[in-house]
């Protein structure tokens, strides 16, 4: 029982810390993810006569100058986008007018066919009184206003109400502000986090096998092969399926004439891969493009046809023989995991609970006393 209670204790203190140090773990995740997958490139600069922290330099440089242009390429259409601002606003609003007219329209046409309208006519207005008269027997006249009347004060709880408003806005801005700039701050780490975990690899792995004796020390040594080939093959499986869902968007969505077709192909394909949210978040993209550029609302329907066909082939066809293969996650932990690192990170804890559970796995598989929980874990 003792033991118990320490068990609980003490997860309930590592829960506490995954939560409120979410952007120090967060950013370490990425970067020890990036690490692993970068790792191979660095093994074929080694086996080219480089010494490790060079060959971890130029990998590093090369991976820098993808992202920067890649942003050179979504820089034009994504300005673009930005100017026709204004006609997106009206487009969305003369979109969800027509909707909304369609559904009233739908309703009425219901509701008069399982309640049929019942006519009622109209009481007659009651009688309205005489005015009073004077005793000469004349109407008296209403009151003369001033024609320049004195102006009233304000009212002093619209002050209130609008000055409330005013910090509530405010406070809401500087609240998504420090959102912002803690992001900011957090991604600069990545790159010098990956650098130094690459080029100092072997000695944190020395070091880590050190703190174990016997047959503990290869277990760990296993458990660090097994998350090291679990997270290369999920994240490089997501990253070949985002680019063969990206060309095939990008192909099918020049075809119909959906406007920035690179742009949209590609933010579609990979927003795809979200997990439980794939769906809605590929449509965004393609919506966001035909609404701001004015085309016929008739390609909305087109654009979310080809989403919805691409991602269900992805998931159900190439996920399972990519990814899946290499997890090995039954659906109730992958659903139940996806809930907790959700609740713990919000959005990048949806993005890292199926590398992050398979992680664990590994480890259970490796250590014998654990390994009955990578049983249960495991499909």
């Amino acid at each position: 029982m003792h033991t118990w209670a320490l068990t609980v204790i003490a997860g309930g203190v590592a829960v506490a810390l995954l939560y409120y140090g979410r952007a120090l773990f967060i950013t370490t995740a990425v970067a020890l993810i990036l690490a692993l997958i970068l790792e191979p490139l660095v093994g074929v600069g080694i086996r080219l006569r480089m010494p490790r922290s060079l060959a971890t330099f130029v990998v590093c440089l090369l991976g820098t100058l993808a992202v920067y242009f890649a942003g050179l390429v979504a820089w034009t259409p994504l300005a673009n986008l930005s100017s026709a601002a204004p006609a997106l606003r009206e487009n969305v609003a003369a979109l969800v007018s027509r909707v909304t007219t369609r559904v009233q329209a739908v309703e009425d046409t219901v509701g008069h066919l399982v309640a049929p309208e019942v006519k009622q006519q109209a009481p007659p207005p009651p009688p309205q009184p005489a005015p009073p008269r004077a005793r000469s027997g004349k109407q008296t006249a209403p009151p003369v206003l001033p024609s320049n009347p004195i102006a009233l004060p304000s009212n002093p709880i619209q002050e209130v109400r609008i000055h409330e408003d005013g910090s509530a806005l405010a406070g809401f801005v500087f609240a998504r502000l420090g959102s912002v700039y803690e992001f900011v701050l957090m991604a600069s780490f990545i790159p010098f986090l990956v650098f130094f975990m690459l080029s100092w690899r072997d000695h944190f792995y020395r070091s880590f096998l050190r703190f174990f004796d016997g047959p503990e020390r290869i277990a760990a040594a296993r458990s660090l092969e097994g998350i090291a080939e679990m997270a290369r093959a999920f994240v490089v499986g997501n990253f070949l399926i985002g680019i063969l869902l990206a060309l095939l968007s990008w192909i099918a969505f020049t075809v119909i004439q959906v406007p920035y077709p690179l742009l949209a192909g590609a933010s579609s394909g990979f927003l795809s891969l979200v997990p439980y949210v794939g769906v809605a978040a590929a449509l965004v993209p393609p919506f966001v493009a035909i609404l701001a550029s004015g085309t016929s609302t008739s390609s909305l329907l087109v654009a979310a046809l080809i989403v919805l066909a691409f991602h269900l082939t992805a998931m159900n066809v190439l996920y399972p023989k990519l990814v899946g293969a290499r997890v090995h996650l039954n659906p109730l932990v992958v659903t139940v995991s996806l809930m907790f690192w959700g609740f713990l990170w919000d959005a990048p804890g949806l993005l890292l609970a199926i590398p992050l559970t398979a992680g664990i796995k590994a480890v259970c598989d490796s250590v014998s006393a654990l390994r009955p929980y990578g049983r249960f874990l495991g499909d």
